[in-house]
């Protein structure tokens, strides 16, 4: 779910001449490589010129968004690069497709459209990616160096690498994802110039208590109001604790790059380039702060719940994919009660693997968990017709839901949803929050 950095923001719309190098200008041309180099090199410069780049960036690693059946024309495209002799010239990772490759009768879809989702899915191993299925890379060992400049697409993953890995890139969308990696190229604009990395706004969450700012059902709502009260502007967030999770870190950034356009947050202490407030900012002083109270969590927590209804249909967790420590927490909270309810919980083959060889996934499957490897339950058809109501732990699920599936986000904390999964109704814990 990723998209072309906002021209508005960093070109502003100037059109400078773009100046490429013998190398790059020879494979544009057709001197060199082949006809899928030339035409990947060609969609690059045309980006390039089209977002106001003045010049090309080397990568080093790229995530690929495109990999989700919308229509023929994304298959089309793809296997046009692969008979073109096309190929990744970087690690490149792949995001979620439209089916379960180890269960592709999950997935409700008629035998055309499931044959070109496997076909989408296919063209991008021919063209050399990692086939990792995930939208979580960084956990299956995607994990580019400070400074890196690289090409991702998938928001959450874009968030991640930026703000928690320090390496930089905008958030590329389909079709110009797949040409950086074969080119090994970007447009530098945007969040590839450090200039434009640079914060401006203040989010002060020092006045929260430190109980909630430990609570795991936290980081998604705080990432939640970044998305919708940031825009376009670079956030830093002064005062969470510095023994922050990986995983609160994900749903921190998953939350606020479903919600808005954020592709960086600096958390103060945390963020490679954000040692402390003053760096953040680049020795400025914000131009606006915003101290976060009790109350605003509270009325964002709220609005992330459509359905107030007590029933619930299902309960879906993992968006960003769930790691092998959430599940385990999952097990643990569940205390071999099975659910009443089906709990979808999404993941990256990888975990899976991690999970099978621990025991952990037969357990889990015991009491009641229905996995969804390589994709997940709002990009493609899995849940029951006919929409209802969907619990959900995710910043991510609750905001995509509706309008993706037609089904009723209810949002709560994991132990939230564990509870209501073995009752069929939904059930809080107000004291997480007060």
């Amino acid at each position: 779910m990723g998209n072309i950095w906002s021209l508005t923001r960093y070109s502003k719309l100037k059109f400078q001449m773009l100046q490429l190098t013998p190398d790059e200008r020879a494979l544009m041309n057709g001197e060199t490589g082949s006809s899928g180099d030339r035409m990947a090199m060609q969609i690059v410069t045309r980006a390039a010129e089209m977002l106001g780049a003045d010049r090309l960036v080397a990568i080093t690693s790229s995530h690929i968004d495109g990999c989700l059946y919308h229509g023929d024309s994304g298959v089309l495209f793809c296997e046009k690069l692969v008979q073109g002799g096309g190929r990744v010239k970087v690690p490149s990772t792949t995001n979620v497709g439209a089916l379960n490759l180890s269960k592709p009768d999950q997935i409700r879809v008629d035998l055309d459209r499931r044959n070109m989702a496997w076909r989408l899915m296919k063209a991008h191993e021919d063209l050399g990616c990692q086939p990792t299925w995930t939208c979580a890379p960084y956990q299956a060992g995607a994990r580019p160096a400070v400074g890196a400049q690289v090409a991702w697409g998938e928001s959450n993953a874009v968030a991640f690498v930026n703000t928690v890995l320090g390496a930089r890139t905008n958030r590329y969308g389909d079709f110009l994802d797949i040409a950086c990696a074969i080119t090994a190229r970007a447009p530098y604009y945007g969040l590839h110039k450090p200039e434009n990395r640079v914060a401006e706004l203040l989010v002060d969450v020092r006045a929260l208590s430190e109980e909630l700012k430990h609570e795991d059902a936290f980081y998604p709502v705080l990432g939640a109001f970044i998305g919708r009260t940031a825009g376009e502007t670079i956030p830093v967030v002064e005062g969470l604790p510095q023994t922050m999770s990986e995983d609160q870190l994900k749903a921190l950034c998953a939350g606020a790059a479903a919600t808005g356009a954020a592709a960086l947050i600096h958390i103060a202490g945390v963020t490679p380039e954000a040692p402390d407030l003053t760096t953040a900012l680049g020795n400025n002083v914000a131009a606006e702060t915003i101290t976060l109270t009790t109350d605003m969590v509270l009325e964002t927590r709220h609005s992330l719940s459509i359905s107030q209804s007590g029933a619930i249909d299902c309960v879906a967790l993992g968006s960003p994919h769930f790691s092998f420590e959430e599940c385990k927490k999952l097990l643990d909270l569940s205390r071999g009660r099975k659910f009443k309810v089906p709990v979808y919980v999404c993941l990256g083959r990888h975990t899976m693997q991690q999970l099978t060889e621990a025991g952990i996934g037969k357990e889990l499957a015991d009491i009641g968990v229905e996995f969804v490897i390589d994709t997940c339950v709002v990009v493609t058809p899995i849940l029951p017709e006919g929409g209802g109501v969907m619990m959900t732990n995710s910043a991510k699920f609750a905001h995509y839901a509706l309008g993706n599936i037609g089904y009723e986000p209810v949002f709560g904390a994991l132990s939230d949803c564990v509870r209501s999964a073995t009752e069929g109704r939904a059930i809080w814990d107000e004291a997480i929050w007060n």
